[in-house]
């Protein structure tokens, strides 16, 4: 597998991609319709290049990928939204801010949302490690039920809210986020059919990430004391960035990587994303497919042996691509770009190749039919020219295929007998 270096979420009825600066969200309409919206954004690191630093990329990407998905996901939900009458609050805040309410309720919900989730997996699981503390002395041990608690309620988690019938379908373009990926990744032409095929894994998968967070969180938190509750608190959130950003790193490292070590550390996050990715059906590959297109030219990527192209739209230097992939990609192209006169020639040739396979039959005593002539032909005799005795008439017999040589050597004799006995040079006969 080469990885391709694109990456992208599930959105409400649609799935979003991106590559490098751009993205693109491909979202089914109720009427069935495919919209297809995209965007550009500039990355922080082009700003600031000290955020192009290991670990502190980490953090960055985490901020801007929480902004796009926050972008995406109310763009798909807009197609959705039925029409209901302002409430008492919203029409004072649109009073108050000038018609804003709806963006300031959208931070409203992201804050909240933030708070449940440090509540549920930051909180919670200290607060029911430390039940635990006047059972077990050691510290690194409780830290380490601490992650185990955080990593359960978090599984917990997925599995609820995978019931409900909304999430079901948002876990089922993710799947069809997933399979598209690999079908590029995999050195396969993006169709239907092929993207039906492939995996539901993924290395690089938020789901990973977050496990891995978790995990790495362990590490840190068992050398990491503090003694009153409220510090330790504390120290958890501060450290998140940090966190994070190692997390990031050992994700983006085992996308690229082929060992057999970090597939066996990737292992755990795959397996939980059985439960954060469904089978999508055809129609949502299809909008999965139509968001890889927008943002990335899967064509180059394959023919050019997995090189990812160039952001100016050059693809660099790259190894040449395998047979079977060109194959693959420009086998009905080439055949459509066949000019009639190529075709002619196959088909001739092909007829020349079946008439070589058939056995030769020549009828000799047609290619050497020999009649009377009326006129006798001249003799050259050195410098001097005499007539000849004129031939005798020679009638061809039907004789069996052995006989047939000898015929064919006495007829030419008699054809250009001349008289031996008057020259004792060497002649020529030649027939006018």
């Amino acid at each position: 597998m080469r990885p391709s270096g694109i990456g992208g979420q599930a959105v409400i009825e649609g799935v979003m991609m991106k590559n490098g600066s751009q993205y693109a969200i491909a979202v089914r309409k109720p009427n069935n319709e495919i919209v297809v919206e995209t965007n550009q954004f500039t990355e922080s690191a082009s700003k600031h290049p000290i955020l192009k630093l290991p670990i502190i990329r980490g953090v960055a990407a985490f901020v801007e990928s929480i902004s796009i998905g926050m972008k995406t996901l109310t763009f798909s939900a807009s197609f959705f939204e039925e029409e209901e009458e302002e409430s008492g609050i919203e029409k004072k805040l649109n009073k108050v801010t000038g018609g804003n309410a709806e963006k300031i309720l959208n931070v409203a919900t992201i804050l909240l949302s933030v708070v449940l989730a440090v509540g549920i997996f930051v909180a919670l699981p200290m607060f029911l490690a430390s039940f635990l503390s006047s059972r077990i002395e050691s510290a690194a041990l409780l830290a380490l039920l601490e992650g185990v608690f955080r990593v359960l309620i978090f599984i917990g988690y997925i599995f609820l809210i995978s019931r409900i019938k909304d999430i079901k379908r948002l876990f089922m373009y993710h799947g069809a986020e997933h399979k598209s990926i690999n079908c590029i990744e995999n050195g396969l032409p993006l169709t239907v059919a092929n993207v039906r095929k492939q995996s539901r894994e993924h290395k690089r998968c938020g789901t990973s990430f977050m496990l891995t967070v978790m995990i790495v969180s362990v590490i840190f938190f068992i050398f990491i004391r503090v003694d009153h509750a409220l510090l330790r608190f504390a120290v958890r959130l501060l450290l998140i960035p940090a966190i994070a950003g190692i997390s990031y790193e050992f994700i983006r490292f085992a996308g690229r990587s082929n060992s057999k070590i970090v597939a066996i550390l990737s292992r755990p996050g795959m397996w939980l994303q059985a439960l954060t990715t469904k089978e999508p059906d055809d129609s949502m590959i299809e909008v999965a497919i139509q968001s890889v297109e927008a943002v990335f030219d899967w064509k180059s990527f394959i023919e050019k042996g997995g090189k990812k192209p160039s952001s100016k739209g050059k693809t660099a230097n790259t190894p040449k691509a395998s047979k079977d992939a060109k194959r693959q990609v420009a086998a009905s192209e080439k055949q459509e770009q066949e000019a009639p006169e190529v075709l002619a020639a196959k088909e001739t040739t092909e007829e020349f190749a079946a008439a070589a396979q058939k056995p030769l039959e020549v009828d000799i005593s047609k290619l050497f039919d020999i009649k009377v002539q009326s006129d006798i032909p001249e003799v050259k005799y050195g410098s001097r020219q005499k007539k000849g005795k004129e031939p005798q008439q020679v009638q061809t017999v039907a004789k069996p295929a052995a006989e047939e040589e000898d015929d064919i050597l006495k007829a030419l004799d008699m054809y250009f007998e001349f008289d031996d006995a008057k020259s004792g040079r060497g002649v020529s006969g030649e027939r006018r």
